[in-house]
């Protein structure tokens, strides 16, 4: 299972990264580039959101099925240790899948934006024209 959550974070990475080149300041010569790379990539990153329910489907599974070592005589230290450890990987898998999810809408919101603006600014252009 940690192929995936490898994959995942590489995207949640991917995904911040085009997000922090579309909204830094100072890159309008490159963004018309960047905004094609990531309208074109938006699709095919849309697997993220099922990958990511499939993911979480799969935390559950975990935490449904772990052994609980509530009582301090209930379990030995090494278990007691090991159950710690189970319940913090999934914490920290959660919030990789916010993340990704949240990146990802990001993203698609940012893009959406820019290319709104940039249709909004040739048509102002064409009427300055006009008149």
């Amino acid at each position: 299972m940690a192929l995936e959550w490898v994959v995942l974070g590489y995207a949640a990475g991917a995904e911040a990264v085009m997000l922090l080149l579309l909204t830094l300041p100072g890159l309008e010569s490159l963004r018309r580039g960047l905004v094609s790379v990531t309208r074109s990539m938006l699709r095919p990153m849309l697997s993220v959101v099922p990958f990511c329910l499939f993911l979480l489907a799969d935390i559950y599974w975990k935490f449904e099925t772990l052994p609980t070592c509530e009582e301090e005589h209930a379990c030995s230290p090494s278990e007691h240790l090991r159950h710690e450890k189970s319940v913090m990987k999934s914490h920290r898998n959660s919030v990789l899948i916010a993340s990704a999810l949240v990146f990802y809408w990001l993203l698609y919101s940012v893009t959406g934006l820019i290319v709104r603006i940039e249709d909004l600014s040739q048509r102002v252009e064409k009427l300055r024209h006009r008149e």
